[in-house]
């Protein structure tokens, strides 16, 4: 069963920039911080208050972490995907496959919550996610 909207990703060429914005000048707090193997900080996802975040990528070290194509981002068009946080993931993939939704796999992603993809008709990616005890959203600040 879908709960509500758990977070929206965006992807940035100044990761620094947009840290300083929605920290310091919006004033939301970062709940975790996304670091790779060479220890470079390549995301950053911040509390909106109710259990939902905005995750952000520098887009260069997201491709690096997971592949892809490195395009270029013009302004207003750094949306990643949308996420929507469920409960029951084994019967939300079976009731989605039912209806006729093409969806991934279920796995579990670097913040240990499990996962699910698909696409709405325009091809925006949807993440469905459960949470789970280890997941980092529902873990103290770091």
């Amino acid at each position: 069963m879908i709960r509500r909207l758990a977070h929206l990703c965006l992807r940035t060429n100044d990761l620094p920039r947009q840290i300083e914005f929605y920290e310091k000048a919006l004033g939301l707090p970062i709940k975790f911080r996304f670091i790779n193997n060479e220890g470079q900080l390549y995301g950053a996802y911040f509390e909106c208050g109710d259990s939902t975040f905005i995750e952000i990528f520098d887009d260069v070290l997201a491709i690096k972490q997971w592949g892809g194509d490195v395009r270029p981002l013009k302004g207003g068009q750094h949306f990643n995907h949308l996420c929507l946080e469920c409960v029951g993931m084994e019967e939300t993939r079976a009731m989605l496959l039912k209806r006729g939704v093409k969806i991934g796999e279920i796995s579990v992603g670097l913040d240990y919550s499990k996962q699910m993809w698909t696409e709405d008709p325009d091809g925006n990616k949807i993440e469905l996610m459960e949470y789970t005890h280890r997941s980092w959203q529902l873990q103290p600040r770091s």
